[in-house]
C-alpha cells in the first residue's frame, strides 16, 4: 500500500455508513457518519479525498469488510474514482476488537478506526476483481448450490412423510430415491388418486404398470424396473401407517414432487450454462484433463474461488476453502489436527462433491486414498482421506489454470508424496 495514500475505514451498513480518514499511525483526521445507501456513498468519498489532500497526502486506500454486497458497490465506487480498495476479514476484525480492550464492544465509530488500522498493519487482502464473465459464474454456482439444497430437502421432506403415513413404499426399492421408476409410481399413486392407495390397488398390477411405464417415459427414461413396480403395487395392501394423516400428507408429497421435478430441470439448464461459461474462459479443456474432474464439478468449484490467478500459490487456494489442517502442539503435547475452519463452505462443499468422481477414475487418488486408509503409522479414516484429496483437487486445479498446463499425473504424484498433509479431520 503506499505510504503517500491516507486510509478511509469504513463500517458499512444499510442506511448508516461511518466514515473516518487515517494515517498509517492510525491517527483519525477526520470522521463523518453518512445517513445514505452504500450506492450513495460517491459524495463521502470524495469528502474523504478532499481530507486526505489537504493533510498532504495523493491518494486514498479505501477498506472495509467484505459483508453482504456492499462491499462490491464500495470497490465498484472506488474503481471509478480511481481509489485502492482493499477488505478486512470480519474475523480478523472481530479478534481485533477483543484485544483492544479486552471487551465485546461494538459500535460504528470504532469498527471504522478498527479496520483502518489493520489496513495500516496490512492485515487486509486485495478482494476479486470485478469481472462479468467471471460474476456470472459465481452466479450460477449460487443456483446451482440452491437447487442442490432444494433437491436434498425433498428427499428428507418426502422420506419423512412417507415413514408417517406409509413406511411400506420406502423398502420397495434399495434406494428409492435414486430410482426413477419408484419416483414416477409414487407421481402416479399422489397425482391419480390422491393418495387413496385402495382406488390405486383396484386399477390391477397390470394397468398400474401401464401407467408407471409411461410416467417414466414422460420423464426420458426407456423403461422402468418392473420389480420396483411390482413391490411398490404389493406394498399398496400394507396397513402400515397412521391413516387419518394421509390424505394431507400425500397432498404434499405432489408438491413436494413438483418442486424436487422443477429443481432437478433448472438444476440441468444452470449447469449446462456454467459449463458454457467455462467454455468462454477458455478452461474446459484443461481442467477435464484432471480424471475424474467433470466440467460441471471443474465450473462449481471456480464458481466459489474465481480467477485463480489472484491466488499467490496453490496452499492460498485450500485455506481459502477452509480445507488447511492446523496442527495442535505445544511442549509435549500432541493433540489431532483439525481442519482450519475458516474459509468458503461453499468451496469446501464443492471440492468434496468433486472427490467421489476422482476417487472412481483417477489413478493417482485412489492409489493415494488406499495408502492413507490401509498404511501402519497415522493412518487416516475414510472421511479424513477425503478431505486430504479434495485440498489435492484444488491445489492440482490452481496449477492447472494457472501454468495453462494439462494436468501431469507423474507430477501430481510426486507433488502428492512432498506434501503429505497433517491428519485432518
Amino acid at each position: 500500500m503506499p505510504t503517500s495514500n491516507a486510509i478511509v475505514g469504513i463500517d458499512l451498513a444499510d442506511v448508516k455508513q461511518m466514515v473516518v480518514v487515517c494515517d498509517h499511525d492510525s491517527k483519525v483526521l477526520a470522521r463523518r457518519t453518512f445517513r445514505c445507501k452504500a450506492w450513495d456513498l460517491g459524495p463521502a468519498l470524495d469528502w474523504a479525498a478532499g481530507h486526505a489532500a489537504r493533510q498532504g497526502f495523493t491518494g486514498v486506500t479505501l477498506a472495509c469488510e467484505p459483508t453482504g454486497h456492499r462491499w462490491r458497490i464500495l470497490g465498484q465506487l472506488a474503481t471509478d474514482r480511481g481509489m485502492s480498495f482493499v477488505c478486512v476479514q470480519p474475523t480478523m476484525s472481530a479478534w481485533a476488537r477483543k484485544s483492544e480492550d479486552l471487551t465485546f464492544d461494538k459500535t460504528d465509530d470504532k469498527d471504522a478506526v478498527l479496520i483502518a488500522r489493520m489496513t495500516a498493519q496490512l492485515r487486509c487482502y486485495l478482494p476479486e476483481p470485478a469481472d462479468e464473465t467471471w460474476g456470472r459464474l459465481r452466479h450460477l454456482g449460487n443456483r446451482r448450490d440452491e437447487l442442490l439444497e432444494i433437491h436434498g430437502a425433498s428427499v428428507h421432506r418426502l422420506r419423512d412423510l412417507l415413514e408417517c403415513v406409509w413406511p411400506a413404499a420406502l423398502a420397495t426399492a434399495s434406494y428409492p430415491f435414486r430410482s426413477s421408476t419408484w419416483v414416477a409410481a409414487l407421481a402416479v399413486i399422489t397425482g391419480r388418486d390422491g393418495g387413496d392407495l385402495d382406488r390405486t390397488r383396484r386399477l390391477g398390477a397390470a394397468r398400474f404398470e401401464r401407467m408407471v411405464r409411461a410416467e417414466v417415459t414422460r420423464r426420458g427414461r426407456t423403461r422402468p424396473c418392473l420389480r420396483i413396480v411390482r413391490n411398490l403395487f404389493t406394498a399398496l395392501s400394507d396397513p402400515a401407517g397412521v391413516h387419518t394423516h394421509r390424505a394431507g400428507a400425500f397432498e404434499r408429497i405432489t408438491w413436494v414432487l413438483g418442486d424436487w421435478d422443477r429443481a432437478r430441470a433448472q438444476q440441468v439448464d444452470v449447469e449446462a450454462q456454467m459449463v458454457a461459461v467455462l467454455d468462454e474462459l477458455e478452461l474446459t479443456a484443461l481442467v477435464t484433463t484432471i480424471p475424474g474432474l467433470s466440467p460441471v464439478g471443474a465450473a462449481a468449484i471456480l464458481a466459489h474461488t474465481g480467477d485463480l490467478r489472484r491466488f499467490t500459490s496453490a496452499r492460498a487456494v485450500v485455506k481459502h476453502a477452509g480445507l488447511a489442517p492446523r496442527e495442535r502442539m505445544s511442549g509435549t503435547f500432541t493433540g489431532k489436527a483439525r481442519l482450519s475452519g475458516a474459509g468458503r463452505p461453499e468451496l469446501r462443499t464443492a471440492a468434496w462433491r468433486a472427490v467421489w468422481g476422482c476417487l472412481q477414475t483417477n489413478k493417482v487418488y485412489a492409489a493415494r486414498y488406499r495408502h492413507l486408509t490401509t498404511r501402519e503409522k497415522n493412518r487416516l479414516k475414510a472421511t479424513q482421506a477425503q478431505t486430504v484429496i479434495a485440498a489435492a483437487i484444488l491445489r492440482q486445479l490452481h496449477a492447472v489454470v494457472v501454468h495453462r498446463q494439462a494436468w501431469d499425473p507423474a507430477i501430481a504424484s510426486g507433488h502428492a508424496r512432498t506434501q503429505e498433509p497433517l491428519v485432518a479431520a
